[in-house]
């Protein structure tokens, strides 16, 4: 309608209330990965780089590989090892592949990889070389081959020149900017140049280097849910390199050095437990550099000589109060694995508008069968909603705290739901916002009804009802709509226009919540609505959608009549002229007879004869042919017979028609 008609207002007592989304859950690896890897190294890759990364996590996840695959792998990976031109880079990755795949490769082979790798690691001044020089001379000695890097401190002083203050690495000596994935795969080759060396590596360096990783910790990055991450920023104008990429270098760096060095790295257990969170929140990875990068930074977050990693997570987000669920917690390492004996209470509940609920601390009963903690969360008094839960974590065995790292406390958020008690529901006509109804029926708003009511544009339809939660207080559902629509199949919602169109409107209510268990779309009835003529100038119904499946449907049936048959002749005037057609016939055998037709030609001989026997059963064919044309066949199925049996004629024909020419000729010669 026009603003400047009163409008027919439709008052609804309730004011939907946004609900927040539940934050992303944490979960350990879990068999959804295995069939994502599987997906992502599906076809059989042609580089290194990509082959080692399908094999490398195969391998940590455990996912069984095609024979033919692994074959086509070491040969890749053999090949290049056997070629003088492979530069450092693949021969690590080829080395890694064989290694993996216990390729036969033969020790001279090796011997020669060895040699070049060590030249490489001698003349070179660049840390990627020193990184993939030392990583497989690394992985030669790791699959029993005799390796020693004799200049063990020389290399390490080379790599180390490379550091900054601040923790980050150079790529060489003449890039100005500092790298934090630079740092990641530095680390990583000097805890190679430590296991390499045949004696052991300057203590005082080993001790600059733990300060170096205390200062690159310094630069790590942090969501508000305590998960930790490292991101790259410009250098040099090389590729950019993102957080996963850049965390996962820094993982592989720094566990790699821990395993190697005496003593412990002086790293908070909350940062290493939050790497875990991060490469766990990633959820299920979109490509195959992502996967490597999660799954291998989460193995050696399973077993690591800094902290290990103890993830809280639960089996399920969504709690029924009306099913009596319980409250369920999995504390686990980030592959599933179980943890060692702890304790894990629930310290507090925080409702959505972060209003304390509860601080009565609460001990999870343990399920050891199930390996899972679980309360009842009845007691609690909580109504439907969203609620954050926050849980201490306590290691019973004080030993187990230099070891695993639980962060503390954890907060996960959760969504009670339950049934939702509907009444007091009214529906009526009223002249104005003030005044009484005229007339109000009662809903049952638990069925659908079929209410009846008419009203003018000067009138206001009045909708109420009444909603509460299991503990008796007043909710307010996320959203609430009342549907009007025209006999003429218009949908009108809750607009200030309805085109002037007077007539039925079918009423329909849908009520519905995220905690609502009951949540209901109900046909009210309907409304007979009277408005004013709309002006010359009013905005007109837009146009009705087109299903687009309607033309599939049943159509509406077609009448015809036809037309009436003309009449036919006397049946005995059709006989006549069917006798008719066959007096050409008649004749032909008439003919046949004054011409004296014989058969004294007919060869005599057993192949000549088959050949006459059937060139006259070919033309009787024909004449069969003619005749089902006439009765039964159309024109082109007709010619495509007729063509076949031409081909028969033609060839069967020339046999005959020879043998009886020549037949002639020796009678005339005799």
């Amino acid at each position: 309608m026009a603003w400047r008609l009163p409008p027919l207002a439709v008052l609804l007592l309730l004011v939907a209330a946004a609900v927040a989304p539940l934050s992303s859950a944490v979960r350990p690896v879990s068999e959804a990965h295995r069939s994502v890897a599987a997906e992502l190294f599906a076809a059989s890759p042609d580089d290194l780089e990509t082959t080692y990364e399908a094999v490398r996590t195969f391998k940590i996840l455990g996912v069984q590989r095609d024979k033919g695959l692994d074959g086509k792998a070491c040969k890749l990976a053999a090949d290049r090892l056997s070629s003088s031109s492979s530069p450092a880079k693949d021969l690590f990755h080829a080395v890694q592949i064989a290694g993996v795949l216990a390729c036969s490769v033969d020790a001279g082979v090796y011997d020669d990889v060895a040699s070049r790798l060590k030249a490489v690691i001698k003349d070179t001044n660049s840390l990627l070389e020193f990184y993939y020089s030392v990583g497989g001379l690394l992985s030669l000695k790791e699959q029993g081959h005799s390796v020693v890097l004799s200049d063990a401190d020389s290399t390490f002083h080379a790599i180390k020149a490379l550091s900054q203050s601040d923790g980050r690495w150079r790529y060489d000596t003449n890039s100005a900017e500092s790298s934090t994935f630079a740092a990641g795969i530095a680390l990583e080759a000097l805890a190679g140049v430590v296991s390499l060396s045949d004696a052991e590596v300057d203590p005082s360096m080993i001790g600059v280097v733990k300060n170096d990783i205390v200062k690159l910790f310094g630069t790590i990055k942090s969501y508000d849910d305590g998960t930790f991450y490292f991101d790259e920023k410009y250098v040099d104008g090389s590729e950019y390199k993102g957080p996963i990429t850049t965390s996962a270098s820094v993982v592989r760096g720094v566990t790699s050095f821990a395993n190697v060095v005496s003593g412990k790295l002086n790293i908070p257990g909350e940062k290493i437990l939050g790497l875990a969170k991060f490469f766990l929140g990633i959820g299920l990875p979109g490509s195959g550099k992502d996967c490597i990068n999660q799954i291998e930074s989460l193995s050696l977050l399973e077993n690591n000589r800094i902290f290990v990693p103890l993830i809280l997570s639960l089996p399920s987000k969504v709690l029924s109060l009306t099913s009596k669920d319980q409250l369920k917690v999995e504390v686990t390492t980030v592959f599933g694995s179980a943890a060692p004996p702890l304790r894990v209470d629930l310290v507090q509940v925080l409702g959505s508008d972060s209003k304390v609920i509860t601080t009565d601390s609460k001990e999870l009963q343990f399920d050891l069968d199930n390996n899972v903690h679980y309360l009842d969360i009845t007691p609690l008094k909580i109504d439907v909603g969203k609620y954050s839960l926050v849980f201490e974590i306590t290691l019973q065995d004080s030993e187990h705290e230099t070891v695993y790292t639980t962060g503390g406390r954890n907060t996960e958020s959760v969504v009670v739901t339950g049934l939702i008690k509907v009444d007091k529901a009214e529906i009526g006509i009223s002249e104005n916002d003030a005044g009484s109804a005229e007339s109000v029926e009662k809903l049952d708003l638990l069925k659908d009804t079929k209410v009846s009511l008419s009203a003018n544009h000067l009138q206001k339809l009045r909708l109420s009802f009444q909603l509460s939660t299991p503990l008796g207080r007043t909710f307010k559902p996320h959203q609430v709509f009342l549907k009007l629509k025209h006999e003429s199949k218009d949908f009108l919602g809750l607009v200030e226009k309805f085109y002037y169109l007077s007539g039925t409107y079918d009423l329909e209510l849908s009520v519905g919540d995220a905690s609502m268990e009951n949540s209901f779309l109900r046909a009210l009835g309907q409304l007979e609505l009277d408005l004013p003529e709309a002006p010359e100038k009013a905005p007109r119904p837009p146009a009705q959608a087109v299903d687009p499946l309607a033309k599939f449907r049943p159509q509406k049936e077609i009448e015809h009549i036809f037309r009436v048959p003309e009449k036919r002749p006397p049946q005995e005037v059709s006989l006549a002229f069917t006798g008719l057609t066959l007096l050409p016939f008649i004749g032909f055998l008439i003919g046949l007879m004054r011409l004296g037709v014989n058969l004294k030609n007919f060869p005599s001989l057993p192949g000549p004869a088959a050949f006459a026997s059937l060139f006259h059963a070919g033309i009787g064919a024909v004449l069969l042919l003619y005749v089902l044309f006439w009765v039964k066949l159309d024109l082109f199925t007709t010619l495509k017979y007729l063509s076949f049996l031409g081909v028969f004629l033609v060839f069967v024909g020339h046999r005959t028609l020879s043998h009886l020419s020549n037949t002639a000729a020796k009678q005339k010669t005799a």
